[in-house]
């Protein structure tokens, strides 16, 4: 089973990371529009560096949000990273929460009714 992308891009450091791209890609195409006069060129890198945490089935995804966009006299860049941990379950897929998580809300009584 596969990361689904747009799950895990939401859950970086509690969709905080998908709202940071989403004002980055408006940020740059404003600026390319406003100032790039057709010859400069706005950048958006997304890095994502990935580690176990321990011996565990968890990795810790350092997510860096490189942006570099045109301005009126050069340009202006900015760098932010964040992490998140996550679990990783069979075949690799990383997600917030593990996949065998226990139904807190059953009760022994629930179940058999």
């Amino acid at each position: 089973m596969r990361t689904n992308v747009e799950d895990f891009i939401t859950e970086l450091d509690g969709g905080v990371f998908a709202q940071k791209l989403g004002q980055a890609l408006s940020d740059v195409a404003a600026g390319t529009i406003d100032h790039g006069k057709g010859k400069k060129k706005g950048k958006i890198i997304v890095e994502l560096d990935v580690a176990q945490i321990g011996e565990s089935h968890q990795v810790q995804i350092s997510h860096t949000l490189k942006v570099s966009r045109p301005t009126l006299r050069g340009k202006a860049t900015e760098e932010d990273t964040t992490t998140t941990p996550m679990y990783v379950g069979r075949g690799g897929k990383m997600t917030i929460a593990p996949d065998a998580q226990i139904d807190f809300l059953k009760t022994p009584a629930t179940e058999e009714q």
